[in-house]
């Protein structure tokens, strides 16, 4: 078995990253210096599905107050907006699930 030289993997990876017009300054940017916090990510993603999800239900809300400015395209819109926002939220959670579970079953 030949050894993995990460550091000139990642040298490659940046080189074409660079050749493709991509930012290579992620989490794998620099080997030792943390990237982005996962758990903040996944706290401003759900904070955004939230969001949208309350704008929906207050928007239905004035639309069945019949207030001006709610209108039933916009009220629709925002309905299948959180959805669908919801829905991704829903399946990237099961993903998750599923990696941790065969983390955890791996055989060490």
């Amino acid at each position: 078995m030949s050894q993995i030289d990460i550091n000139g993997l990642l040298a490659q990876m940046r080189t074409l990253a660079a050749q493709s017009g991509l930012d290579a300054g992620g989490p794998v940017a620099e080997a030792g210096k943390p990237g982005a916090d996962f758990g903040q990510a996944l706290r401003a993603a759900i904070d955004d599905v939230d969001g949208g999800m309350k704008t929906a239900m207050s928007l239905t809300e004035s639309f069945s107050r019949g207030e001006p400015g709610a209108e039933l395209p916009q009220v629709m819109m925002a309905m299948q907006k959180a959805d669908l926002s919801f829905r991704a939220m829903n399946e990237v959670r099961n993903r998750l699930v599923e990696a941790y579970r065969d983390v955890m079953n791996l055989q060490m």
